[in-house]
Protein backbone atom coordinates (compact mmCIF):
# COMPACT_ATOMS: atom_id res chain seq x y z
CA UNK A 1 0.00 0.00 0.00
CA UNK A 2 1.38 3.73 -0.59
CA UNK A 3 2.25 5.33 2.41
CA UNK A 4 2.69 9.17 2.33
CA UNK A 5 6.70 8.91 4.10
CA UNK A 6 6.98 6.64 0.69
CA UNK A 7 5.87 10.03 -1.60
CA UNK A 8 8.13 12.43 0.09
CA UNK A 9 10.89 10.50 -0.29
CA UNK A 10 9.90 10.40 -4.19
CA UNK A 11 9.40 13.32 -4.40
CA UNK A 12 12.80 14.63 -2.95
CA UNK A 13 14.82 12.33 -4.92
CA UNK A 14 12.44 13.95 -7.85
CA UNK A 15 13.36 16.94 -7.16
CA UNK A 16 17.22 16.55 -6.16
CA UNK A 17 17.91 13.82 -8.73
CA UNK A 18 19.94 12.29 -6.13
CA UNK A 19 19.18 9.90 -3.43
CA UNK A 20 21.91 10.97 -0.97
CA UNK A 21 20.52 14.69 -1.48
CA UNK A 22 17.13 13.79 -0.85
CA UNK A 23 17.89 12.00 2.21
CA UNK A 24 19.70 15.15 3.52
CA UNK A 25 16.83 16.71 2.83
CA UNK A 26 14.11 14.98 4.63
CA UNK A 27 16.68 13.98 7.43
CA UNK A 28 17.05 10.28 7.13
CA UNK A 29 19.54 7.84 5.96
CA UNK A 30 20.22 7.01 2.70
CA UNK A 31 19.55 3.52 2.63
CA UNK A 32 16.41 4.44 4.50
CA UNK A 33 15.35 6.47 1.23
CA UNK A 34 16.71 4.06 -1.23
CA UNK A 35 14.44 1.82 0.71
CA UNK A 36 11.27 3.68 0.60
CA UNK A 37 11.23 4.45 -3.34
CA UNK A 38 12.23 1.02 -3.99
CA UNK A 39 9.03 -0.24 -2.31
CA UNK A 40 6.80 2.22 -3.53
CA UNK A 41 8.19 0.80 -7.43
CA UNK A 42 7.03 -2.66 -5.80
CA UNK A 43 4.05 -1.37 -4.77
CA UNK A 44 3.16 0.07 -8.07
CA UNK A 45 4.93 -2.61 -10.11
CA UNK A 46 6.97 0.31 -12.22
CA UNK A 47 10.82 1.53 -12.20
CA UNK A 48 10.75 5.25 -11.15
CA UNK A 49 14.12 5.85 -11.94
CA UNK A 50 16.86 5.21 -13.77
CA UNK A 51 20.75 5.42 -12.29
CA UNK A 52 22.96 7.66 -14.18
CA UNK A 53 26.73 8.36 -12.82
CA UNK A 54 26.03 9.06 -8.88
CA UNK A 55 22.60 10.32 -9.56
CA UNK A 56 19.19 9.19 -10.81
CA UNK A 57 16.80 10.47 -13.61
CA UNK A 58 13.09 9.80 -13.56
CA UNK A 59 11.09 7.88 -15.91
CA UNK A 60 7.89 8.81 -17.59
CA UNK A 61 6.36 7.02 -15.46
CA UNK A 62 8.00 8.86 -12.74
CA UNK A 63 6.82 11.82 -14.35
CA UNK A 64 3.05 11.24 -14.34
CA UNK A 65 2.80 9.78 -10.70
CA UNK A 66 4.45 13.50 -9.67
CA UNK A 67 1.72 15.60 -9.74
CA UNK A 68 -1.04 12.87 -7.76
CA UNK A 69 2.11 12.38 -5.64
CA UNK A 70 2.13 16.88 -4.38
CA UNK A 71 -1.96 16.51 -4.44
CA UNK A 72 -1.69 13.81 -1.93
CA UNK A 73 1.21 15.04 0.61
CA UNK A 74 -1.24 18.33 0.01
CA UNK A 75 -4.51 16.88 0.73
CA UNK A 76 -2.77 15.13 3.96
CA UNK A 77 -1.00 18.53 5.51
CA UNK A 78 -4.57 20.38 4.75
CA UNK A 79 -6.08 18.18 6.82
CA UNK A 80 -3.61 18.23 9.92
CA UNK A 81 -3.47 21.87 9.44
CA UNK A 82 -7.41 22.08 9.38
CA UNK A 83 -7.75 19.61 12.74
CA UNK A 84 -4.89 21.87 14.20
CA UNK A 85 -6.84 25.05 13.42
CA UNK A 86 -9.60 23.97 15.15
CA UNK A 87 -8.22 23.32 18.31
CA UNK A 88 -5.54 25.64 18.49
CA UNK A 89 -5.99 29.32 16.57
CA UNK A 90 -6.02 30.88 20.40
CA UNK A 91 -2.74 29.32 20.70
CA UNK A 92 -1.15 27.75 17.44
CA UNK A 93 0.93 28.98 14.17
CA UNK A 94 -0.46 31.17 11.43
CA UNK A 95 1.63 30.81 8.21
CA UNK A 96 0.11 32.96 5.81
CA UNK A 97 2.71 33.37 2.48
CA UNK A 98 3.20 36.89 0.90
CA UNK A 99 5.06 38.37 -2.06
CA UNK A 100 7.96 40.04 -0.83
CA UNK A 101 6.85 43.77 -1.91
CA UNK A 102 3.73 43.54 0.70
CA UNK A 103 6.44 45.37 2.83
CA UNK A 104 4.99 48.41 0.55
CA UNK A 105 1.23 47.77 1.42
CA UNK A 106 1.27 46.92 5.42
CA UNK A 107 2.71 44.19 5.87
CA UNK A 108 3.47 44.67 9.73
CA UNK A 109 -0.20 46.28 10.06
CA UNK A 110 -1.25 42.85 9.12
CA UNK A 111 0.48 41.06 11.81
CA UNK A 112 -0.43 43.38 14.15
CA UNK A 113 -3.97 42.92 13.32
CA UNK A 114 -3.92 39.38 13.69
CA UNK A 115 -2.24 39.46 17.31
CA UNK A 116 -4.76 42.11 18.61
CA UNK A 117 -7.88 39.67 17.90
CA UNK A 118 -5.52 36.72 18.76
CA UNK A 119 -2.58 37.61 20.86
CA UNK A 120 -1.75 33.80 21.94
CA UNK A 121 -0.93 33.28 18.00
CA UNK A 122 2.37 32.95 16.69
CA UNK A 123 1.74 34.72 12.59
CA UNK A 124 4.60 33.91 10.16
CA UNK A 125 4.66 35.95 6.67
CA UNK A 126 6.21 33.57 4.27
CA UNK A 127 7.96 34.62 0.77
CA UNK A 128 10.21 36.68 -1.12
CA UNK A 129 8.74 36.76 -3.97
CA UNK A 130 5.62 35.95 -5.74
CA UNK A 131 6.32 32.80 -8.14
CA UNK A 132 8.72 31.39 -4.83
CA UNK A 133 5.45 31.75 -2.91
CA UNK A 134 3.27 29.81 -5.51
CA UNK A 135 5.56 27.02 -5.20
CA UNK A 136 5.32 26.31 -1.66
CA UNK A 137 1.37 26.51 -2.22
CA UNK A 138 1.51 24.19 -5.02
CA UNK A 139 3.98 22.05 -3.01
CA UNK A 140 1.70 21.68 0.22
CA UNK A 141 4.16 23.85 2.39
CA UNK A 142 1.27 26.80 2.37
CA UNK A 143 -2.72 27.10 2.70
CA UNK A 144 -3.56 30.03 1.15
CA UNK A 145 -1.60 33.42 0.10
CA UNK A 146 -1.66 36.70 -1.05
CA UNK A 147 0.86 37.29 -4.33
CA UNK A 148 1.02 39.25 -7.35
CA UNK A 149 -0.55 37.20 -10.50
CA UNK A 150 -0.63 38.05 -14.07
CA UNK A 151 -3.23 35.68 -15.05
CA UNK A 152 -6.36 34.68 -12.65
CA UNK A 153 -5.89 30.56 -14.36
CA UNK A 154 -2.89 28.21 -12.36
CA UNK A 155 -3.14 24.97 -13.01
CA UNK A 156 -4.45 23.16 -9.29
CA UNK A 157 -4.69 26.59 -7.72
CA UNK A 158 -7.78 29.12 -6.86
CA UNK A 159 -6.80 32.47 -8.01
CA UNK A 160 -8.91 35.18 -6.41
CA UNK A 161 -8.19 39.02 -7.48
CA UNK A 162 -8.79 41.01 -4.65
CA UNK A 163 -6.83 44.92 -5.68
CA UNK A 164 -4.97 46.03 -8.09
CA UNK A 165 -1.42 48.92 -7.83
CA UNK A 166 -1.06 50.95 -10.94
CA UNK A 167 2.80 50.48 -12.33
CA UNK A 168 4.21 54.13 -12.18
CA UNK A 169 7.41 55.16 -14.03
CA UNK A 170 9.87 56.76 -11.44
CA UNK A 171 12.76 59.57 -12.27
CA UNK A 172 14.68 62.65 -10.91
CA UNK A 173 14.29 64.43 -14.05
CA UNK A 174 11.21 66.59 -13.86
CA UNK A 175 11.36 66.93 -17.85
CA UNK A 176 10.75 63.02 -18.29
CA UNK A 177 7.67 63.40 -15.74
CA UNK A 178 6.03 66.08 -17.52
CA UNK A 179 3.59 63.43 -19.81
CA UNK A 180 2.65 60.44 -19.63
CA UNK A 181 4.79 57.66 -20.31
CA UNK A 182 4.26 55.90 -23.73
CA UNK A 183 5.91 52.44 -25.02
CA UNK A 184 8.34 54.53 -27.44
CA UNK A 185 9.48 56.41 -24.60
CA UNK A 186 9.80 53.29 -22.04
CA UNK A 187 11.84 51.59 -25.06
CA UNK A 188 14.41 54.11 -25.01
CA UNK A 189 14.65 54.59 -21.28
CA UNK A 190 17.65 54.04 -19.47
CA UNK A 191 15.83 51.47 -16.58
CA UNK A 192 16.87 49.83 -13.46
CA UNK A 193 14.82 47.05 -12.65
CA UNK A 194 14.95 45.41 -9.38
CA UNK A 195 13.73 41.32 -9.26
CA UNK A 196 16.47 40.21 -11.60
CA UNK A 197 16.69 36.35 -10.41
CA UNK A 198 12.62 36.48 -11.23
CA UNK A 199 12.91 38.48 -14.00
CA UNK A 200 11.45 36.15 -16.34
CA UNK A 201 8.29 35.34 -14.11
CA UNK A 202 7.99 38.57 -12.08
CA UNK A 203 4.63 40.24 -12.92
CA UNK A 204 5.74 44.18 -13.64
CA UNK A 205 8.50 42.21 -15.76
CA UNK A 206 5.60 40.51 -17.72
CA UNK A 207 2.82 43.31 -17.98
CA UNK A 208 5.87 45.55 -18.79
CA UNK A 209 7.13 43.21 -21.95
CA UNK A 210 3.56 42.58 -22.89
CA UNK A 211 2.63 46.42 -23.05
CA UNK A 212 6.02 46.72 -25.16
CA UNK A 213 5.46 44.27 -27.35
CA UNK A 214 2.02 45.09 -27.89
CA UNK A 215 3.37 48.77 -29.23
CA UNK A 216 6.18 46.76 -31.35
CA UNK A 217 9.30 47.31 -29.21
CA UNK A 218 11.54 44.97 -26.54
CA UNK A 219 12.58 45.80 -23.11
CA UNK A 220 16.10 46.76 -22.32
CA UNK A 221 17.61 47.62 -18.88
CA UNK A 222 20.84 49.54 -18.15
CA UNK A 223 21.34 48.25 -14.52
CA UNK A 224 19.60 44.83 -12.67
CA UNK A 225 19.35 45.10 -8.93
CA UNK A 226 17.29 42.52 -6.47
CA UNK A 227 15.21 45.03 -4.40
CA UNK A 228 13.15 48.21 -5.27
CA UNK A 229 15.32 49.88 -2.73
CA UNK A 230 18.48 49.67 -4.25
CA UNK A 231 16.35 50.85 -7.69
CA UNK A 232 14.73 53.98 -6.35
CA UNK A 233 18.28 54.62 -4.74
CA UNK A 234 19.94 54.72 -8.00
CA UNK A 235 16.97 56.93 -9.65
CA UNK A 236 17.82 59.24 -7.16
CA UNK A 237 21.53 59.56 -7.79
CA UNK A 238 20.66 59.48 -11.53
CA UNK A 239 21.72 56.32 -13.36
CA UNK A 240 18.39 55.86 -14.36
CA UNK A 241 14.63 55.35 -14.47
CA UNK A 242 12.45 52.52 -13.24
CA UNK A 243 9.18 51.78 -12.85
CA UNK A 244 7.33 49.82 -10.03
CA UNK A 245 4.22 49.47 -7.93
CA UNK A 246 2.93 52.68 -6.79
CA UNK A 247 2.40 51.61 -3.23
CA UNK A 248 6.36 51.07 -3.13
CA UNK A 249 6.91 54.70 -4.80
CA UNK A 250 4.68 56.17 -2.13
CA UNK A 251 6.90 54.35 0.43
CA UNK A 252 10.05 54.46 -0.75
CA UNK A 253 10.47 57.66 -2.49
CA UNK A 254 10.40 59.58 0.59
CA UNK A 255 13.04 58.12 2.58
CA UNK A 256 15.79 57.45 0.03
CA UNK A 257 15.29 60.42 -2.86
CA UNK A 258 13.18 62.57 -2.16
CA UNK A 259 14.23 64.91 -5.31
CA UNK A 260 12.40 61.84 -7.18
CA UNK A 261 9.02 61.96 -9.01
CA UNK A 262 6.32 59.23 -10.61
CA UNK A 263 4.11 59.50 -13.57
CA UNK A 264 1.66 56.66 -15.16
CA UNK A 265 2.84 55.04 -18.35
CA UNK A 266 -0.05 55.50 -20.82
CA UNK A 267 -2.20 53.61 -21.25
CA UNK A 268 -1.89 52.81 -17.56
CA UNK A 269 -0.35 49.70 -16.42
CA UNK A 270 -1.42 47.52 -12.92
CA UNK A 271 -0.06 44.94 -10.89
CA UNK A 272 -3.01 42.47 -9.85
CA UNK A 273 -3.06 40.98 -6.41
CA UNK A 274 -4.77 38.22 -5.74
CA UNK A 275 -5.74 35.09 -2.90
CA UNK A 276 -4.09 32.20 -4.09
CA UNK A 277 -5.01 28.78 -2.74
CA UNK A 278 -5.24 25.07 -4.04
CA UNK A 279 -7.87 24.65 -5.62
CA UNK A 280 -10.94 22.72 -4.00
CA UNK A 281 -9.06 23.17 -0.54
CA UNK A 282 -11.57 23.43 2.53
CA UNK A 283 -9.42 26.78 4.24
CA UNK A 284 -8.56 26.78 7.71
CA UNK A 285 -10.27 29.06 10.59
CA UNK A 286 -6.45 30.59 10.43
CA UNK A 287 -5.89 30.85 7.02
CA UNK A 288 -9.78 32.58 6.49
CA UNK A 289 -8.77 35.06 9.75
CA UNK A 290 -5.63 36.08 7.52
CA UNK A 291 -7.25 36.26 4.11
CA UNK A 292 -9.71 38.29 5.54
CA UNK A 293 -7.20 41.09 7.41
CA UNK A 294 -4.66 40.71 4.16
CA UNK A 295 -7.44 41.76 2.07
CA UNK A 296 -8.87 44.31 3.83
CA UNK A 297 -5.72 45.89 4.12
CA UNK A 298 -4.36 45.55 0.57
CA UNK A 299 -7.65 47.36 -0.64
CA UNK A 300 -7.39 50.30 1.44
CA UNK A 301 -4.33 50.72 -0.17
CA UNK A 302 -4.31 49.62 -3.36
CA UNK A 303 -7.38 49.65 -5.74
CA UNK A 304 -9.92 47.13 -5.15
CA UNK A 305 -11.44 45.00 -7.89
Amino acid sequence: MLSLHQLRCFLATYEHGSLTAAAEELGYAQPSVSEQVRGLEKTLGVPLFRRVGRGVVPTTLADTLRPYAEQAIAAAEEARRAVQSAVSLESGTIRFGMFGAARFYAGSQIVADVLERYPGVRVELIGQHSNEVQEQLRRGHLEAAMIAVTSVESEGMTVIPVARDELVYISADPERLASPVTAARLAKAQLIMPETTWRSTDSVRIVLRRFLHEAGYNPQTRIEVEEAETAVDLVGRGFGDSVIPRGGAVQLIPQLAPHVGYVSLRPRQYDVMAIVHRAGAVLSPAAQVMIEVATRHIQSIAEPI
